[in-house]
């Protein structure tokens, strides 16, 4: 077929050649250069032009569909005219056509997942997902086979006492459920398909419902454009004639379901009735994908049974990932308030009225604390895979490990181990909250009867908000206590030290660290068990997929960096031993750690405060700090004491003499200014919107400085992520130099000069127009009051249009000079 037009189905001509200006294929590749000029402003302008309008008629649709009764149906045609909440629901319509777009793309994500990974083996032969789901790709679907292999790789006897163990505790784990999944497994799984192929079935086998065995092109931004722009042409047809039936089906199934049952009144009581609703439909319609795929091959109806496969990794996937990151944080961060309402002085009863009063921000907030909990959780497991000998932790997963692909386990694994892994997980998390919070503040209780609670209620005429302190607090001081270097080797040496201490007293230095002399004895052995290895596991042919082959190389000889180790006597008593020990240390820096940084602050603002009681996030933010500052200081006072009395004297002057200089920068960028530009803030935006005209707006030095601190580290971050200007390449000059080699003069005239100056023009430049100007033009009181209120954020709207405008004069003359160019 030759090549023709896309619009005007004609061939090409010398006269009017075609091109293919895009990534397009196929029959669209081509246009005429007429075309390609004269179409592409208007397909542009009316694409855009036809989302508002669509976006409104979504959030009707959608409303409609969801109100559970025939009249709204009735009723749709005169909503759609209605002028009742229009931006409202064009808002919501927005959300759901943002919704739709992000699952289409996730679905197109997942089927790359899937194409490159393999498909599970449940999926390419004629077995439930339930049997056979749970299989590696290199192993046999039945037969003696696998059962050959599984005896290969076991040991044929155990291990003696004081002898070295070389054993993937990990593999053997996987090991034995293969050996319970393979008993339970039904040998006619391969007759079936063996009878099959020999019916003529070839057709139905090779048909495939994303084309596995294709292999897909990697997806490039032109190419994610293409796919995204067809989809949105498409959703908004479909979305304008069929709303969305990703949440419509799976609700009202959810819904009868629930009825039916008689949890109805349950549901309404959590406040979220939808959500629940929705994702008690959704595993109701897995459970049924589960049964019609088991029918399906029973039947053996291979298209359906492979297209019910599909939908049911769709919705498995999909379930996983809203227990993984919804679920378990949010369990997370409710046991981690649970277990400590005696430290703040509250109760269930107090956290149930929080909940009745605003159940979307309490959920936010304990999901948020859960994630935290989570984030650094992993990040002290991840320093520990640096300290301990490879193997020890082998019950956690690595995750720097770069084959570590956790939609491949939600692909591939069945449901059954991923509960197991949840409820396990939900154990651990849970546990370390009980012995590191509730344990500690009993203790603390005891002993300690005025210590606790932690005074973190503040009155209403306070001259701060918490909102201000948590932010100062997560934004300011665990940030630049955590990315310091030296704390993080400081933590490293603790632990390398407990780990040292607790291997010597219990005999388990060589399970812990390891032992180098019996790894470099022993690596021409593993070389061999290694090859061994590798002659038993068989590589898989092409036509298993990649998944296939990725596994076969993880069991090629155990874990990546396994590391033997020397078994003493009583190994088990010792382990346990070893547990207890663990769980004493963690308690006492538990209780280090909720006392001391209190204690040290509550000491140390006293002295300014008197015996008036401080919000808890200061004394402790002083507390770690002044904790920090002893630590450091006392670490290089014995790095220097070797050099002798005279190098150390040069060591203080030359540090004295830093230390002023950042005290007079701090004065400067972190005092001066953080207050005018939270102060700024405080007139062009907090201010009118907040206190009417007649009443008179009070300002909070402190609490404008605290916010202030927080403005400055966000703009400070978009200057650094922008384009390249002055302010730009004066921050970066100042982090590379750093607080050794600080330039007070650099800073001063490049930095904190220019910024003042703007800022101080910025406040007092409406001040005097408003005070000095305005009253003797012989305008009336309240006209003084309207300008003297609303001129701030006046003259910053004035100040945006300028810089818009004047970008946008930049913008033309460049087009201009291009076009020109071009001509």
């Amino acid at each position: 077929m030759d090549n023709i037009c896309r619009v005007c189905r004609s061939e090409g001509t010398p006269e009017k050649p075609l091109y293919h200006p895009c990534v397009c294929t196929g029959s669209i590749k081509f246009i005429h250069q007429e075309w390609l000029v004269n179409t592409k402003c208007l397909f542009q302008w009316h694409f855009c032009d036809c989302m508002p309008s669509c976006s409104f008629l979504v959030g009707r649709i959608y409303k409609c569909l969801f109100t559970g009764s025939v009249s709204s149906l009735l009723t749709l045609p005169l909503d759609m005219l209605s002028t009742e909440n229009l931006l409202a629901d064009c808002l919501q319509g927005c959300f759901v056509v943002t919704c739709t777009l992000c699952a289409f793309i996730s679905l197109v994500w997942l089927r790359e997942q899937i194409v490159h990974g393999g498909a599970p083996i449940w999926l390419e032969h004629a077995a439930p997902p339930f049997n056979a789901a749970g299989h590696h790709q290199n192993e046999a679907p039945a037969g003696g086979n696998g059962a050959e292999n599984v005896a290969a790789d076991q040991p044929a006897n155990p291990p003696a006492e004081n002898a070295v163990v070389g054993e993937n505790p990990e593999a053997q784990d996987d090991q034995a459920e293969e050996d319970e999944e393979e008993n339970e497994e039904e040998d006619d799984a391969g007759v079936e398909d063996a009878a099959d192929a020999n019916n003529g079935a070839q057709d139905d086998m090779n048909w495939n419902a994303l084309e596995w065995d294709r292999a897909a092109e990697e997806l490039t931004w032109e190419r994610w454009g293409i796919v995204v722009g067809v989809f949105i042409v498409l959703m908004l047809t479909f979305l304008l004639n069929f709303p969305p039936l990703l949440a419509f089906c799976p609700y009202h199934i959810g819904h009868f379901s629930l009825v039916g049952l008689g949890f109805e009144e349950h549901v309404q009581a959590s406040h979220f009735e939808g959500l629940i609703t929705t994702i008690v439909g959704y595993i109701l319609l897995a459970i049924t994908l589960i049964i019609c795929h088991g029918l399906a091959t029973l039947v053996k109806f291979h298209r359906s049974r492979r297209l019910l496969g599909v939908c049911y990794i769709v919705v498995k996937v999909s379930l996983l990932v809203v227990v993984e990151i919804g679920v378990f944080p949010l369990i997370c961060g409710w046991w981690l308030d649970i277990c400590s309402l005696e430290m703040f002085d509250a109760t269930l009863k107090d956290r149930e009225l929080s909940f009745q009063s605003a159940p979307g921000t309490t959920m936010f907030l304990h999901w948020l604390v859960g994630m935290v909990y989570v984030f650094y959780f992993a990040s002290f497991i991840l320093l520990l895979r640096e300290v301990l000998r490879p193997g020890v932790l082998w019950f956690l997963r690595n995750l720097n490990d770069p084959d570590f692909n956790p939609v491949q386990e939600m692909i591939h694994l069945p449901i059954y181990r991923h509960l197991r892994r949840f409820i396990l997980s939900v154990i651990v998390f849970g546990s370390i909250v009980l012995l590191m919070l509730w344990l500690p503040i009993r203790i603390i209780k005891s002993l300690l009867p005025n210590f606790l609670p932690y005074n973190v209620m503040l009155y209403s005429d306070a001259p701060v908000s918490e909102l201000s302190l948590e932010l100062l607090l997560l934004q300011v001081v665990l940030p630049a206590l955590l990315e310091q270097g030296h704390t993080r080797q400081w933590l490293k040496g603790l632990v390398r030290a407990w780990t040292m201490t607790a291997g010597y007293l219990l005999d388990l230095h060589s399970y812990l660290l390891g032992d180098q002399e019996e790894n470099e004895n022993s690596a021409n052995q593993q070389v061999n068990n290694n090859q061994h290895a590798r002659n038993n596991n068989a590589i898989p042919v092409v036509g298993e997929g990649l998944h296939a082959a990725h596994q076969a190389i993880l069991q090629q000889g155990g874990p990546v960096g396994f590391q033997p180790y020397r078994r003493p006597l009583n190994f088990p008593l010792r382990i346990f031993l070893l547990i207890v020990f663990m769980c004493i240390t963690l308690l006492i820096a538990s209780l280090i750690c909720l006392t001391l940084p209190v204690f040290a602050g509550r000491w140390l603002m006293s002295f300014w405060t008197g015996t008036a009681k401080i919000h808890e996030l200061y004394t402790a933010a002083c507390g770690l700090y002044v904790c920090w500052l002893t630590i450091r200081a006392v670490t290089v006072l014995v790095a220097w004491m070797p050099q002798g009395r005279r190098v150390i004297f040069q060591k203080v002057k030359e540090w004295s003499l830093m230390i002023m200089k950042t005290l007079i920068v701090a004065v400067l960028l972190a005092g001066v200014v953080p207050l005018l530009l939270g102060l700024l803030f405080e007139l062009v935006i907090v201010a009118p919107l907040r206190v009417p005209l007649d009443q008179t707006p009070l300002f909070y030095p402190w609490q404008d400085w605290a916010l202030g601190v927080l403005h400055a580290k966000i703009i400070a971050a978009i200057t650094l992520m922008g384009p390249q200007w002055w302010l730009k390449t004066v921050i970066e000059q100042v982090y590379a130099n750093g607080i050794r080699n600080i330039d007070l003069h650099y800073i001063v005239r490049k930095l904190a000069a220019p910024v003042i100056s703007v800022l101080l023009l910025s406040l007092c430049v409406p001040y005097v127009i408003a005070s000095g100007v305005v009253p003797l033009l012989g305008v009336t009181a309240e006209m003084q009051n309207l300008v003297h209120r609303r001129i701030y954020p006046f003259l910053l709207m004035v100040v945006v249009l300028m810089a818009i405008l004047s970008f946008q004069v930049r913008q033309f003359k460049r087009l201009y000079e291009h076009i020109k160019n071009d001509k």
